[in-house]
């Protein structure tokens, strides 16, 4: 009987609603992600920052999640023993001449908004404060640093690789051109080469050089390898770039040298 009731309702729902659509609450899979509220104040920015040349250049970013509500931006920074002065940290819009001093973005779903600090000085604490601003509300990161610990310069460019015998590689590059001031801060170089031995992955890494230059020796003849360089503040600030776009090379093999037979 109560089966037969629960239908008899059923049917008199439908009929009373008609071809009018009900959307009944539903709990959502566990691979779902609850949809955004517009009513949600933004979510509280991520602050990353690194000097691409030393001392000139320093900028800071932080993802922004796709679908995120329309936000703004407001970034301040101040020396930290003067809280109070602030300045505003330029923010820098994507295929600006500015964006030419940031990596290349990645492929992701996420857009990074930049801003560059001007005129920071030496040995000197500074706080930054990021503010995303949205119609339903704000919210604030602040984050410290030196310069001196952010430097991090752009990866080397024009890699290239050449044979200058057997079992040896010659590789050579350029520093990395938003590196202003290579004659007053120069920079030391680390070189990474990896390679295949029955399936399993090998690695070394050689360095540091001050020179734009090495050779390779005792490398395996008709193995590949994979070069990278690297390149750091020669007095050790900060830390090495990330690794360079990576060229493939195969070492020649030894030619077999053959006696001319006598006639």
């Amino acid at each position: 009987m109560a089966l037969g009731g629960v239908c008899v309702a059923l049917t008199l729902l439908v009929c009373v609603l008609g071809g009018q659509t009900l959307d009944l609450p539903r709990r959502p899979a566990a691979s779902e992600d609850p949809p955004s509220s517009s009513s949600d104040p933004p979510s509280t920015p991520s602050v990353g920052c690194w000097c691409a040349s030393y001392p000139n250049v320093t900028l800071c970013s932080w993802p922004e999640a796709a679908g995120s509500p329309p936000t703004r931006y407001v970034a301040t920074y101040s020396e930290r023993r003067r809280q109070l002065v602030t300045k505003p940290c330029r923010l820098i819009r994507p295929g600006s001449a500015s964006s030419d001093l940031t990596p290349a973005p990645t492929a992701s779903s996420q857009r990074v908004p930049e801003c560059q600090l001007p005129d920071l000085k030496l040995l000197t604490d500074y706080v930054i404060n990021v503010t995303a601003v949205s119609a339903a509300g704000s919210s604030s990161r602040l984050s410290s640093f030196m310069l001196e610990d952010i430097v991090k310069p752009d990866p080397p460019v024009e890699v290239r690789v050449s044979p200058p015998g057997t079992r040896g590689l010659l590789v050579e590059w350029s520093p990395p051109p938003t590196w202003t001031n290579l004659d007053i801060f120069p920079l030391k170089y680390q070189i990474r080469y990896r390679w295949e031995i029955r399936g399993s992955q090998k690695s070394a890494t050689l360095g540091p050089f001050e020179s734009t230059r090495v050779e390779l020796k005792g490398l395996a003849s008709g193995r590949t390898y994979r070069l990278q360089v690297c390149a750091q503040d020669l007095l050790g600030l900060g830390a090495c770039s990330n690794w360079s776009s990576p060229v493939d090379h195969v070492v020649p093999r030894a030619t077999p040298w053959r006696r001319s037979a006598a006639l």
